[in-house]
């Protein structure tokens, strides 16, 4: 009788899986703890990323101040604010969180509403407490300068909470004041010490703290009876005066839209802290909010680099793992052996992607918190109001954290798939894994690059499709994430393909010296080590070329918008100021100035004075108002006052289009470039001179065409825009009437004169706001009355602080007024420069950085290789050549497609966004960095090569 056997269940033990993974995370964390170097590097270079991204969005929620933190910085223990608030009309509704800030309106300009002085809206019941911004001057050797002045009762303790006493006591009588920290450092004063102002002289006994501006600050604070009646009030004396209210009951949103109502804003604690839907919020007919084109740009570059600065680091961390898979590879190979399977093998690497992930992504969290914790105590410490208060992001370090655990263990994935697939035969008998046919890589590597394509060309089409620069800024967050992750994806795509170009290349090496042939096939037939150290090095030269393009078409956007006073180093002084009003009310006449005096006095103050100028205008606008008999139906101009400002009109059809919300449709149009295309009329947009004029004014020599139209009665146009056929129209522009502008709906002011000229057209070196010049007999003939409104100064360099004072205090002997201030049309910021070349630096420190450690890594990886040159006879300086050969081609190759993939993306974004018009290319820094990092990364491995013969194990079986 014969029994029949049970089947033989091959099916996995129950809880197998889970043994096998408890298995594979101790013998991942005993070679974490044999190989600290290499798990620390790895640990390091995940967390430096996460840390950054958690610190950078931490400080940016800590520069955003919560409803509780406004309400403690700005209305301490009171319930309001009321305010001036600057609206058109009488149906705009403010921002709830800003009592400045218009939120919605029509934009429609209503000519019979007269906003309401903010102390008549006070509610009844309430206790008030003013608080006044002053104009106050004093004495720094000769000159006056400015400061401020601030009159409230700071430490009545509704204030506490926005007003903080640090130093000191509170006054006592009359002549004791509050004083900021930086008033005191800036003038030397000690407390207890005399200090004279133009509102008297006072003692500080107090150094205050206010929780809504800086501690640097040059702050007097007085009280209501030690003002004097003359002190001048701050600027835009409408909202100089702000009124806190203090009562037990709340001020209602449904308050503050009655005072929207009337012109004036309110900050209301109890809005601010339960804020009103977003239904209540707007206006009929209000015109859209549309999303800022820099904001989007900004946040388009911010993506590229975050995810590239992540992708960089996974393949640093992936060249590490894979040069840490292969010393386990004997290890593993013996678990096989013994009846682990593939899965159990490949889960030992993955594994410790999974504990350095773990460690580095919490340590980089921790750290990115704790370093923007400090930032905002040492800010909140020296007494700036910049950062409100320490808000960590949780989603933006969550996803931080996640991506960088993520790309912990992708960059373990690979070295663990290869390490999984390899022959148990061939593990035990050489202990080196084979290399890979890359076949498989090679096609998905193809693919991916077609889906990177598509997508950098979706992006592009897409942001190139709308020609409406507002829905071109809907548009613009699709628009960026397609381009980011297309430059992701194509940095992927080229990883996957370095080992086919390794091959590729190879075939072509013939010709080169021993050490280039021998490094190229050496990284054709190892490219478990190749593939990671050109990854590295790619991912690292795309992150530093896509910052390269879009730092530099940012700054290139900067140099372009700049907004020219003047030519640079020039400055002007008026040549009549105007006087307060007298006893009576009425008009005091301008004081006149000497130019020759002023010159003079500036000349003696400066010694980088080239030449002074009396620049001649037509009359300026003076004692024009809106008070009895002064109104739109009088007189444009009598004797004691003029309300004539002239201007030059564009031609129908050469208008700069601007869309619904004011953006302009093309930047490169003609009509929207160039002098006086953006900027308002001014009494100095009209010129009166000759050709020495125009060199002084304009930068440049007129020629001799020019100058003898402009004696002929022609006007010399800075802009093409405002001349057709040869002539341009002169209007005289009535400033005491508003009207919207036929062409765009902006504020224009009514034209009540018009002359048609003989135009010729001479464009200044940069776009200085005139519109042009015409000559004296000219203006005399047209009725300008031309006089010489003001003193132009050309510098040969740019003055510094104590120039500034010493000239001020000549210029106020010469006017007998202080307050006038000196001030030279400093040119594009000259910090563009250096920040550019920053860039370049930390750029090309990153790739170097990635250019060393794989090369490190490489060598560490090739020893027996070198060992076995040496063993067969090789010299010291074959060995160092070799070395020197390997990290040349792996840097070379990463360098050169990282360029194209960095640069191609970010030439996208910039050309699919409002930085269009500012695209720049940076050739040299690039060309400089595909030809420096290779050339680096090989002179470390010929440094780095010992020539000694390195000692090594002997393998077993081998």
């Amino acid at each position: 009788m014969s029994h029949r056997r049970p089947p033989l269940e091959l099916a996995a033990a129950r809880g197998a899986r889970r043994s096998s993974f408890r298995i594979a995370v101790r013998m991942a964390r005993r070679d974490i703890a044999r190989h600290r170097g290499r798990s620390f590097l790895i640990v390091l270079l995940i967390m430096l990323p996460v840390a950054g991204m958690t610190a950078a969005g931490t400080l940016y929620q800590s520069s955003l101040r919560t409803p509780q933190e406004i309400v403690r910085y700005e209305l301490g223990n009171t319930q309001a604010r009321f305010v001036a608030l600057p609206t058109p009309n009488g149906d705009s509704i403010q921002d709830p969180m800003n009592d400045a800030y218009v939120l919605s309106s029509t934009g429609e300009l209503d000519g019979d509403f007269v906003p309401t002085d903010p102390k008549d809206l006070l509610p009844s019941g309430y206790g008030v407490l003013p608080l006044r911004q002053l104009q106050l001057t004093t004495s720094v050797g000769e000159a006056m300068v400015p400061l401020n002045g601030v009159q409230v009762d700071a430490l009545h303790e509704a204030f506490e909470g926005k007003f903080a006493l640090l130093d000191g006591r509170a006054p006592a009588n009359g002549e004791e004041v509050l004083a900021s920290r930086g008033l005191l450092e800036r003038f030397d004063v000690e407390l207890g010490e005399q200090f004279t102002t133009s509102a008297g002289t006072f003692v500080p006994v107090g150094t205050i703290r206010d929780s809504d501006a800086s501690d640097n600050n040059s702050t007097l604070y007085l009280q209501s009876g030690q003002v004097p009646a003359g002190v001048a009030p701050g600027p835009a004396s409408a909202q100089a005066v702000s009124y806190y209210v203090t009562g037990p009951e709340p001020v209602t949103w449904q308050q503050v839209r009655e005072a929207n109502s009337k012109g004036v804003g309110v900050l209301s604690r109890s809005v601010v802290l339960d804020p009103p839907p977003p239904g209540e919020l707007t206006v009929p007919g209000a015109m859209p909010a549309g999303v800022p084109s820099q904001t989007v740009a900004t946040y388009a570059t911010f993506a590229v680099v975050g995810a590239l600065a992540l992708l960089e680091v996974g393949l640093l961390a992936g060249a590490a793992f894979a040069v840490g898979a292969k010393h386990q590879v004997r290890e593993l190979a013996l678990l096989a052996a013994s009846g682990a399977e593939a899965p159990t093998i490949r889960s030992v690497v993955t594994a410790s992607g999974l504990w350095l992930g773990g460690l580095a992504v919490t340590a980089g969290a921790a750290a990115g918190i704790a370093v923007a914790a400090g930032v905002v105590w040492r800010v909140r410490f020296i007494g700036s109001a910049r950062l409100a208060g320490v808000h960590p992001d949780p989603l933006l370090t969550s996803i931080a954290m996640l991506m960088g655990l993520a790309a912990c263990i992708l960059a373990a994935l690979a070295p663990a798939n290869l390490v999984a697939r390899q022959a148990l035969r061939g593990a035990l008998k050489s202990g080196r894994a084979p290399a890979a046919g890359g076949r498989r890589s090679t096609i998905v590597g193809a693919a991916v690059l077609l889906v990177a394509t598509g997508l950098l060309a979706a992006g592009w089409a897409l942001g190139s499709s709308a020609k409406d620069p507002d829905q071109r800024a809907q548009q613009a967050a699709a628009v960026s994430a397609m381009l980011a992750g297309g430059a992701v994806l194509a940095v992927v795509a080229l990883v996957l393909l370095t080992g086919w170009l390794t091959a590729a290349l190879t075939s072509r090496t013939r010709a080169m010296p021993l050490a280039l042939r021998m490094a190229a096939r050496d990284s054709a037939r190892n490219r478990s080590r190749t593939v990671p150290a050109v990854a590295a090095v790619l991912a690292a030269a795309t992150l530093a070329s896509a910052a390269l393009v879009l730092s530099s078409s940012q700054l290139a956007g900067q140099r372009l918008s700049h907004s020219w006073s003047a030519l640079e180093n020039q400055a002007y002084l008026p040549l009549s100021l105007a006087r307060p009003p007298l006893a009576d009310g009425t008009a005091a006449p301008a004081v006149t100035v000497d130019p020759q005096r002023l010159s003079a006095a500036v000349s003696g103050a400066l010694d980088s004075v080239s030449w002074t100028r009396a620049v001649t205008t037509p009359a300026p606008v003076e004692n024009c108002g809106f008070g009895e008999g002064a109104g739109p139906a009088g007189p444009v101009s009598t004797e004691t006052s003029n309300c004539l400002l002239y201007a030059l009109a564009r031609p129908s059809g050469q208008e700069c289009p601007v869309t619904p919300q004011r953006r302009v449709v093309d930047p490169d149009d003609w009509r929207c470039r160039g002098s006086m295309a953006s900027e308002q009329a001014s009494d100095r947009s009209i010129l009166v001179g000759g050709a020495d004029d125009i060199r002084a004014m304009f930068g440049r020599d007129a020629g001799a065409d020019t100058i003898a139209a402009l004696d002929a009665g022609a006007m010399v146009v800075t802009n093409p825009a405002f001349v057709r056929d040869g002539k341009t129209e002169l209007q005289g522009l009535d400033v005491r009437t508003q009207q919207p502008s036929p062409s765009d709906g902006s504020i224009v002011h009514e034209a009540v004169t018009s002359t048609v000229l003989e135009a010729v057209i001479l464009e200044p070196v940069v776009a200085v706001p005139y519109y042009g010049i015409v000559s004296p007999a000219t203006a005399g003939r047209l009725g300008l009355a031309p006089e010489a409104a003001g003193l132009a100064i050309q510098l040969s360099r740019s003055p510094s602080a104590a120039e500034v004072d010493a000239v001020t205090g000549a210029v106020a002997g010469v006017v007998g007024q202080s307050g006038l201030g000196f001030w030279a049309e400093p040119g594009i910021p000259k910090d563009q420069a250096w920040m550019g070349w920053l860039i370049v630096a930390i750029s090309a420190l990153i790739t170097f950085s990635a250019a060393g450690i794989t090369t490190g890594l490489a060598l560490a990886d090739a020893r027996t290789d070198h060992a076995t040159l040496a063993g067969v006879g090789a010299a010291p300086r074959l060995r160092k050549a070799l070395a020197a050969s390997q990290a040349l081609f792996t840097s070379g190759l990463g360098a050169v497609l990282g360029a194209v993939a960095g640069t191609v993306p970010a030439v996208l974004i910039v050309a699919s966004t409002e930085m269009r018009a500012s695209l720049e290319v940076p050739w040299l820094p690039l060309a400089a960095m595909v030809v420096a990092v290779p050339l680096t990364g090989s002179a470390l491995a010929w440094a780095f090569t010992r020539s000694a013969l390195p000692m090594t194990r002997r393998a077993l079986g081998g």
